[in-house]
């Protein structure tokens, strides 16, 4: 028994030393945080969702006009946007004078004035392409003799420009332009041979250049260093004269036409025009427009001179009363040329400055 004793208490004893040296493996317990936590979260109990009803509420639909105003403009419809601008124009001016037992004397007349304008202009960030055609005529009839022509021009312009960038204003350009006439022109009070007539003369204008065109379009400048000029003469009588620089017609000594005239006549040179449009006062506009040309092949110099400007005084949206003049100077146009009975140039005649001045009221509808 003793030993059984012995041996019992040696076991406790080893149990004993071996959870002392465990628990010396263990690790030191951390401190507590110093810091204080004094929120305090408390929870509400949520509210039930109460049920919304979502029923329509039904009326009787109503109709009031007290609210409404007419429009003050006609409805338009969306149009796509165009690159083109129009310019349809169609006047009429008239001046009359009448007499009954004017003591003072006087013969009744009644002036008129045709005008169409039809322009159609192209502008798309680089490129700018303008045309425009005027076709006037207008006539005078007096008392106690025929009717007389006072306005006959037919005008056919186009010029189309490119530029490098959309910040400057100068463009390469190309221009093209063609005037005759309608009717024959006379030297009053002679009807007896025409001194003009249909194509007789044309003036065709062809070149290459450069062009300063304003933002808005109302100032033009063209310079052309290179511009081929061609004037046509059809009427084989005029053309055999040598009239408006054309080669006339080889005659013997009889008066025989031996080789007959010319009916072209090409030059080549230089060419400037300027058109310009300002609004002067509210109710006056100017339109100015002048051509200068100079040939190469013959005298160089010599200036061709073809200018107008024209006021238009607007009275209201269909009334309006033009003041214009026309300056032409053409060294190929000659006055006072004389010949002898036998059609012999006795003398060859000069170049003058023509003039014309235009006055009047009339009628004009834009659309």
């Amino acid at each position: 028994m003793n030993k059984i004793t012995k041996g019992f208490s040696f076991g406790i004893l080893f149990l004993c030393l071996g959870n002392i040296s465990a628990q010396d493996t263990l690790q030191p317990s951390l401190t507590n945080d110093s810091t204080i936590v004094d929120t305090i979260v408390i929870r509400a109990e949520m509210d039930k969702v109460k049920s919304i009803p979502r029923s329509a509420y039904l009326t009787n639909p109503v109709i009031s006009f007290k609210r409404t105003k007419p429009l003050s403009k006609p409805f338009s419809r969306f149009k796509v946007p165009s690159f083109w601008e129009r310019e349809n124009l169609i006047g009429l001016s008239l001046s009359e004078i009448a007499f009954v037992n004017w003591n003072a004397g006087g013969d009744n007349s009644i002036t008129a004035l045709g005008k169409v304008r039809l322009v159609r202009n192209y502008k798309f960030r680089y490129v700018q392409w303008k045309n425009d055609l005027e076709l006037n005529f207008g006539w005078n009839a007096q008392e106690g003799r025929q009717w007389r022509k006072t306005d006959d021009a037919i005008r056919l312009n186009s010029t189309y420009g490119y530029r490098r960038d959309t910040l400057t204003n100068w463009y390469y350009s190309g221009k093209a332009s063609f005037n005759t006439q309608f009717a024959d022109g006379f030297k009053y009070p002679d009807r007896s041979s025409p001194i003009s007539r249909f194509m007789s003369p044309g003036y065709l204008f062809l070149g290459a250049g450069t062009s300063y065109i304003s933002e808005g379009g109302k100032f033009n400048l063209y310079l052309s260093p290179l511009t081929h000029k061609s004037t046509f003469v059809l009427d084989q009588t005029l053309a055999d004269k040598g009239a408006f620089g054309v080669e006339k017609a080889v005659v013997d000594g009889d008066g025989n036409t031996l080789v007959p005239g010319e009916h072209t006549f090409i030059e080549l040179g230089l060419l400037i025009t300027n058109n310009w449009e300002v609004g002067i006062t509210e109710n006056v506009g100017l339109i100015h427009r002048i051509s200068l040309y100079s040939d190469y092949l013959r005298v160089f110099g010599n200036i061709d001179l073809d200018w107008e400007m024209n006021f238009n005084l607007t009275v209201n949206e269909f009334i309006n009363a033009p003041i214009g003049t026309h300056l032409i100077y053409d060294d190929d146009i000659l006055f006072d040329e004389l010949l002898a009975g036998d059609g012999t140039l006795i003398t060859p005649g000069k170049p003058k400055i023509q003039f014309r001045q235009l006055l009047g009221i009339g009628v004009i509808y834009n659309f």
